[in-house]
Order: structure tokens, then C-alpha cells, then sequence
């Protein structure tokens, strides 16, 4: 028999529970900090999000079980293939093994299905009828508008214009599930309509988009609450169903990564896919060691060019303070094409990771990214979201160095979503007009020293609860 090149597990293997990482970090997550008391707390949390996620939100438990009303929807699509590179392998003329689980099979085409649908269940069992979200290249907005529709939700979403203007037809797919999409800056809102006042061309940026959606739950007459499609700890919890599955369908093939790849907006597609390994290595489990590397933007680096701070997750500083890598709340990115990656800050597990040495970042230029994405569609057929084709140039250059040393590594990275809706992106590559886009360091510095100019205070935090310096 020859290599096997999808490796797929049945209906029954979909995980019956969701593995929580918290339990097993290297140092406890720091708290969140309340910037009216200056002290741990929440903010307005409890009144934006379901009982139930703000229980795993905090859970210290390590296996969480999925509802069955979850797991019945994950049937449309789950499990998800894990694919064997073969044709880029050999391209490459690697060594190297790659695998790549392809995310793009869910009705939203990414990930994000993973989380929305069991946010919107948690909702629907709370009584909540409306919900509000933020959404940057449109893939998290999709996937809430499926899922919102599924249990009988409205769903109304804030697009950051930048990308509401270069994939109109992801604001169809939303319309097509029910969803409501709105582009972020909007008039809808009073924090949108002061970023307007400031700037009527304002091309939006994630934390905005964030900004509008949590005041929409907040003032909302309906019985409305706020998902979020990163970052927080149960929408990377959620997205564990990615590893668990990988992990099975390796052993399918008797095989095992010596290296991980994902891409990082917020952090919630390669943390599904590398918790579960994370948990082989402390636990003892794993049959070799494996690498965990992140990739990111160049034009929207919080991780490798970004401080570790206390800071808000959206920019008109309705959240509370989050510990994280970040470039500052009021950070608007390049219009670069991958829009989920154009966040100013980044999980706090991963922030927690990052410190502690458990796991390394790459930033790459779109340049490069999307060059990397024409070989994996001319060998693999597949077209990548601009986003995940940042872990596929991950996986290429590991290769290439794998060629160069004579090492036969497992490389597995996860395709979080395809690229269907990025076709003017495509289009501006292939037409030699793509930019590659820096964020200039001297910003970070200039937006560390306004943010600290903001909380005086906020050093003796940072020191107290985070203990360390910034990068």
C-alpha cells in the first residue's frame, strides 16, 4: 500500500470532550485587571457573556465535555481530514513529512465553526436571542451567523471596513445564514461614531470592531450578549477538537510532529491544534519532542515586536485590562489581505507560552506568504485564506532547512480556512501590486509610552501581576 494521503477517523471519533490547557501552563495565567480599581477584576464580563462560558473562561478543570447538541452539529463536518503534503514534498524535494488539518471543510470554510456553535448553544440555553460580534477578514463573522441560525439566533456583526470592502461576498455568506454585517467604523454605534468624527476614511481595525460589538450588547434593548471568535481562553478551549483529531489520525499512520505550525491573530486556531501535544509533553505522553511555532504578520507583529503589558482589548477601552503581548489598543494595522490576523494583541495563554519558552513566533511580509501560497495551490490544489498561508510558509521553510540538514522531520500545521473569498487578494498578487507591509518598532515604543501615559500606574501592575520587562 501506498502513502496515504487523507487520513480521515469516523462521526464517532468527533472528541467528546474539549481539552483546557490552564491547568497544565508552566506559571498561572495573571488575572485581568478592573482599570477603575486598579485590582483583578472582570469589568463588564458578566454582562456580555453566558454563565457557562464565563465558567470555562476560568475553569481549572483539564477535560471539559462537549454537549451533545454540539457535537451533532460538528457532524457536518467533523472530523476534519488530515492531509499528507505529498506533492509539495516532493517540490520541495524535502526529507521532511507534512501534514496539514484542514479546517476549511466547515460551512463558514474555517475553524471559527468550532467555537461559534457552541457559543451560540451556551447562549440559546440562557435565554439570549440576539448576539454581537466583531469580525476581521469575515471568517469568525460567517461562522457566528451559521451558528446563530443553527439555535434560532440573530446575529449582528461588526466588519472591519478594510476587509468588508475587499471580500464583499463574505457579508453574502452572512446574509445567506441570517446574519446581519455590519462595516466597522459605523454610525451605529457612539464608539464608531467618534473614530468617524476623527477619521470618516477610517479603515477600521479589529479592536474597533470589538469596541462596537460589546456596546451593541451593552445597550441593547433585545436580550443581546457579545461572542468573541480569539483570544479569550474558552474559544481556544473549543478549538481543541483540531488537535484531539490530529493526534488520533497520526496514529492512524504511526507518525508523530517533530514541529507545529498556525498562524496568530488572536491565537485560536493553532492553540486547537497544539494544546493537545502541549498536554503529551507535560504529561509525559510523547514519544518525541515537538516545537510549537506561531506565525504572524509583519505588518501586525504583537508577538515578536509587541511588549507584554496589561492592556485593553478593544480601543475604546470598554474591556477590562487583559495581560498579553500587544501593540496598543488604538493600533490600526496596514489593510494587509489576512484581516483575522490584524489584531493588536494576542491570547493570554500564548503570551504566558511565549515568556515561559514553551513555544516560539515568526513574522513573515504578505510578500512572502503569498508566495509561499502559489506553491502549495500549484502541488496541494488547495487555496489557503491568506491567514493559514502564513503557517504554510512556516511549514515550507521548515522543510527547505530539512532539505539542507538530511533531517526526515514530521512537519503538521493547521490549514485554518480557505481562501475562496480572497480571490481580490489573489488577484493583487498575481498582478505583481501586493504590498509587503512593516510595522515600524519605533510605533510599539511610542504606543507603550502613550498607553502608560493613560495608567500611570499601569508599571506597578505590570510588575505586581506579570512580573517582568518588556521585550
Amino acid at each position: 500500500m501506498g502513502i496515504i494521503k487523507k487520513i480521515l477517523l469516523n462521526e464517532e471519533d468527533i472528541p467528546k470532550q474539549w481539552y483546557n490547557i490552564v491547568p497544565d501552563l508552566p506559571k498561572p495565567l495573571p488575572p485581568f485587571i478592573d482599570p477603575e480599581t486598579k485590582e483583578p477584576g472582570v469589568g463588564i464580563v458578566p454582562k456580555i457573556f453566558p454563565k457557562e462560558i464565563i465558567g470555562q473562561e476560568i475553569s481549572q478543570e483539564r477535560w471539559i465535555n462537549i454537549p451533545e447538541e454540539v457535537r451533532e452539529v460538528y457532524r457536518i463536518w467533523r472530523p476534519t481530514p488530515l492531509i499528507r503534503a505529498t506533492r509539495l514534498e516532493k517540490a520541495l524535494k524535502t526529507p521532511a513529512k507534512i501534514y496539514y488539518k484542514y479546517e476549511g471543510v466547515s460551512p463558514a470554510g474555517s475553524h471559527k465553526t468550532n467555537t461559534a456553535v457552541a457559543q451560540a448553544y451556551y447562549n440559546m440555553k440562557e435565554g439570549i436571542t440576539r448576539v454581537s460580534t466583531e469580525t476581521g477578514a469575515g471568517q469568525w463573522g460567517s461562522a457566528l451567523s451559521f451558528a446563530a441560525m443553527t439555535f434560532g439566533l440573530k446575529a449582528i456583526v461588526y466588519m472591519v471596513r478594510a476587509s468588508f470592502d475587499q471580500k464583499p461576498y463574505r457579508k453574502m455568506l452572512m446574509n445567506a445564514f441570517g446574519g446581519e454585517c455590519i462595516a466597522s467604523p459605523s454610525d451605529k454605534t457612539e464608539a464608531g461614531r467618534k473614530i468617524l468624527a476623527e477619521d470618516p476614511n477610517s479603515k477600521g481595525s479589529l479592536g474597533i470592531a470589538i469596541s462596537e460589538a460589546v456596546e451593541d450588547a451593552l445597550v441593547s434593548k433585545e436580550k443581546t450578549n457579545y461572542t468573541i471568535g480569539s483570544v479569550f481562553n474558552h474559544v481556544c478551549l473549543h478549538q481543541t477538537v483540531e488537535g484531539l483529531e490530529a493526534k488520533k489520525q497520526l496514529e492512524m499512520v504511526d507518525d508523530y510532529p517533530d514541529v507545529i505550525y498556525g498562524c496568530i491573530g488572536g491565537g485560536s486556531s493553532y492553540s486547537g491544534l497544539m494544546w493537545p501535544f502541549y498536554y503529551d509533553k507535560v504529561s509525559k505522553k510523547a514519544p518525541k519532542e515537538c516545537k510549537f511555532i506561531a506565525t504572524e504578520a509583519t505588518a501586525c507583529p504583537k508577538v515578536t515586536k509587541g511588549q507584554y503589558q496589561y492592556d485593553h482589548g478593544d480601543t475604546a477601552k470598554l474591556t477590562p485590562l487583559v495581560p498579553m503581548h500587544t501593540l496598543g489598543h488604538d493600533f490600526i494595522p496596514a489593510p494587509i489581505h489576512a484581516g483575522g490576523l490584524r489584531y493588536h494583541g494576542i491570547a493570554p495563554t500564548i503570551s504566558v507560552l511565549t515568556q515561559e519558552k514553551q513555544m516560539t513566533t515568526e513574522a513573515y511580509n504578505q510578500l512572502d506568504v503569498f508566495n509561499a501560497a502559489k506553491l502549495f495551490i500549484q502541488t496541494e490544489g488547495i487555496i489557503p485564506a491568506p491567514e493559514p498561508a502564513h503557517a504554510v510558509k512556516g511549514a515550507i521553510d521548515e522543510a527547505l532547512r530539512c532539505k539542507q540538514t538530511g533531517e526526515a522531520k514530521t512537519i503538521l500545521f493547521v490549514l485554518c480556512g480557505h481562501g475562496f473569498f480572497d480571490m481580490a487578494a489573489y488577484d493583487e498578487y498575481f498582478s505583481g501590486n501586493l504590498q509587503p507591509y512593516e510595522y515600524p518598532t519605533e510605533k510599539v515604543a511610542a504606543s507603550m509610552d502613550k498607553l502608560h501615559k493613560l495608567y500611570p500606574w499601569l508599571g506597578e501592575v505590570n510588575k505586581k501581576y506579570i512580573n517582568c520587562e518588556p521585550l
